[in-house]
């Protein structure tokens, strides 16, 4: 029917920001295409975690591969650049870390995948990478650029609606669910909802993508944020995926990213 190529900054970002859409689009009859700039070399795990000799890229690539096929991915790519780092960290400006790449030359690599697929939808991030971890933000500068190189017209910019956290995270603290303090007014994370343009309801797949998130298991433990979290709160921060498209707004005007196609 359609293409839909989804672009992430690192193994796992894919089940927590689009895992709904990607299963979503798959189920429907969609092709559904997985582009991941790094290997996510500089995550974090726990000591004893690897096999002996293991690089944690090696185990976030397989990792990768086992949530794709839980995602209905048809097919898996990594770009080849290095994980950054959080911002500020020494390991932003280290020889071939997706942060210091050419803008031009990445969006190249992207878009000889754009155009082999004839790739109709394209997930990238917002202009802030949901909440400025630079290997994110370089993901919507070099997925903006492909997309031009490559004529790929539908382009979402995955974020998180900042308001609809705080709402949550209010009701959690009410609740007594909640561990830690409320964001300020300075919360940069996501973006507000006057901006968001498109918001698709993924309630039907929460199981896909817990199951997706327990695919990264080396990143995402079963007492993350992530995972440990009641099912009623699971539901309120990931059965809606929200999206910014140029030219739509404002406030939602679309629920499904492959409508019409």
């Amino acid at each position: 029917m359609a293409t839909l190529v989804t672009f992430h900054a690192h193994p796992d970002d894919e089940c927590i920001s689009c895992g709904g859409v990607m299963r979503k689009a798959a189920d429907e009859g969609h092709r559904v295409v997985l582009v991941v700039a790094t290997r996510g070399e500089v995550g974090e795990v726990p000591e004893g975690f690897l096999d002996s000799g293991e690089e944690l890229w090696e185990r976030r690539v397989r990792e990768t591969h086992a949530a794709a096929e839980v995602l209905g991915a048809a097919r898996v790519e990594f770009l080849g650049y290095v994980d950054s780092g959080m911002m500020g960290e020494p390991t932003n400006d280290a020889p071939g870390t997706f942060w210091t790449a050419s803008v031009e030359e990445a969006a190249e690599r992207l878009a000889v995948i754009l155009r082999e697929e004839d790739a109709d939808v394209l997930t990238i991030y917002d202009d802030n990478g949901g909440y400025g971890h630079p290997d994110h933000i370089q993901v919507h500068r070099v997925g903006q650029r492909a997309a031009e190189l490559a004529g790929t017209a539908r382009v979402f910019q995955a974020t998180m609606n900042a308001d609809h956290m705080r709402a949550g995270m209010a009701a959690a603290k009410a609740a007594g669910d909640l561990t830690f303090d409320l964001p300020d007014e300075e919360f940069d994370m996501g973006k507000p909802a006057s901006v968001i343009t498109a918001a698709v309801d993924v309630s039907a797949y929460l199981d896909v993508k817990r199951k997706a998130m327990r695919a990264h298991a080396s990143q995402i433990a079963e007492d993350s944020f992530f995972l440990a979290m009641p099912e009623e709160g699971f539901a309120h921060a990931f059965g809606t995926e929200w999206f910014i498209r140029e030219g739509q707004g404002p406030g939602i005007t679309e629920t499904d990213l492959m409508a019409g196609l």
